[in-house]
């Protein structure tokens, strides 16, 4: 079992930043992927960003050049740093694992509001 603790979250005006964060309860280095997911009210969830085990980044086509994903090894986190923001992007960001021996986490997600 894996928890995932994410942190960050706030209201923040449009062109605004913000940094989530995710802990997670073991090492990452025994995580394949982590990665951001969020969900707006009323819409599924989304994938924002992903980084695997062994640095390869993948970020949704609505927030490349403004989202950088990371993640620090030492400390067992990953971070979201979001700039630029925009209302469209408030929703509740969830962080995902998938584990190496296959299982798929959730933390209990981090709500970010962009006012206009």
């Amino acid at each position: 079992q894996v928890q995932l603790v994410e942190s960050g979250g706030g209201l923040v005006q449009a062109g605004g930043s913000l940094r989530l964060s995710c802990a997670a309860s073991i090492s990452i280095s025994s995580i394949a992927t982590m990665g951001w997911y969020r969900q707006a009210p009323g819409k599924q969830r989304d994938l924002v960003a992903i980084i695997t085990s062994g640095g390869r980044i993948k970020y949704a086509d609505s927030v490349k050049g403004r989202f950088t994903i990371s993640r620090d090894n030492a400390k067992d986190t990953v971070y979201l740093q979001i700039s630029s923001l925009k209302p469209e992007d408030t929703a509740v960001y969830y962080c995902h694992a998938e584990a190496t021996w296959g299982g798929n986490y959730w933390g209990q997600g981090t709500q970010v509001t962009v006012s206009s």
